[in-house]
């Protein structure tokens, strides 16, 4: 089948075109960039040459989406939705990799990225592929979950559905490389700034912590609350979240373990490193899986779960693959089952 990509110049775009160029059912159709339109892809990411001799087009010509069973979308928020419409009108699904289609409630979205959302009730379903895999596989629109939340819910969530913490009464702390910055030009990120040097930013204010909210209520039936802040370190790609609960009275340690087990010992892409496990974002680099690991903290009544992901993979591109498969049937492995880049 043919996909194309939006806003292919991006990091995650990029990756995307990494993933796609091993993926056995697909041909990438269309790759765009309003930025870079006639420059061939593989001039821009040499990385790339020999498996895409493409050159970029303008995502203002809809005629060359017409071949396509898939478009992913690569755009800041709040430019996914002037097209995402025209192309679910046409028929064709979308995998947007931004925050545009995320929320199910537009107003929140609103709120917190100061955005009007213009393609309201468009019935997109949330793409967390383990926790949403079966209203993905009927979905037309698909809002892949943001690279924070995927590492923060995937940690939290079989206790939050378990109903063995507080939901109202979480901490998430998390530290991502700087790929997660995107590859706009930014004081923030240049090598003088980040080279040895670690440092948080919007402190109760990321616009991952209603994503993660949103997620932790529908699965636990109860209202949540997060206290949520993100650090950047001196690493292009990455994710460490560490996540803190309150146990439920009575809750021993086996019930965690067990609330893990159940619901992600069947999963491929999640590891389980056990209680007394310690993730490290080594062993997710280039690859689709989340490691998980926790530990009990009998003295504060606390559990600590230590979730590793890639950001750029499950955390954006490979985790849209993932989602691709899902809706339309493939091997939800297909194209993703590569081994971590180790060392």
């Amino acid at each position: 089948m043919k996909v194309s990509v939006i806003g292919a110049t991006g990091y995650a775009g990029a990756e995307l075109l990494r993933i796609l160029s091993n993926h056995p059912e697909v041909e990438v159709a269309a790759i765009t960039s309003e930025s870079h339109t006639g420059t061939s892809i593989a001039d821009l990411f040499p990385h790339l040459a020999g498996f895409y001799d493409k050159k970029l087009t303008s995502m203002n010509d809809l005629n060359q989406f017409a071949d396509s069973q898939a478009v992913f979308i690569g755009l800041p928020h709040g430019h996914a939705m002037a097209i995402g419409r025209p192309l679910a009108e046409q028929g064709i699904k979308v995998i947007d990799l931004g925050a545009d289609y995320r929320f199910r409630n537009e107003s929140i979205y609103e709120a917190w990225y100061k955005v009007e959302h213009t393609h309201r009730n468009s019935g997109a379903v949330y793409g967390l592929t383990e926790l949403y895999r079966q209203q993905i596989k009927a979905a037309s629109i698909v809002g892949n979950a943001g690279c924070y939340t995927t590492a923060s819910i995937l940690a939290l969530a079989p206790l939050a559905k378990a109903h063995l913490i507080d939901t109202k009464n979480i901490v998430v702390d998390a530290k991502s490389g700087v790929s997660g910055a995107g590859r706009g030009l930014s004081l923030n990120v240049h090598m003088a700034e980040m080279s040895e040097n670690l440092k948080a930013y919007n402190v109760g204010g990321h616009r991952h912590t209603p994503e993660i909210e949103q997620a932790l209520a529908e699965i636990s039936g109860q209202e949540s609350l997060i206290s949520f802040t993100p650090h950047l370190i001196p690493m292009s790609r990455g994710i460490l979240s560490t996540c803190y609960a309150t146990l439920q009275e009575g809750i021993k340690p086996e019930d965690v373990d067990q609330a893990f087990y159940e619901m992600y010992g069947q999963e491929f892409f999640v590891r389980l490193l056990g209680r007394g496990g310690y993730p490290a974002v080594k062993n997710t680099r280039g690859s689709n899986f989340c490691d998980l690991g926790w530990h009990i903290d009998s003295r504060t009544n606390r559990v600590i779960v230590v979730s590793a992901i890639d950001n750029l993979v499950k955390g954006a591109a490979g985790q849209a693959v993932q989602n691709l498969n899902v809706m339309f049937g493939f091997d939800e492995g297909s194209g993703l089952k590569q081994v971590a880049l180790y060392p």
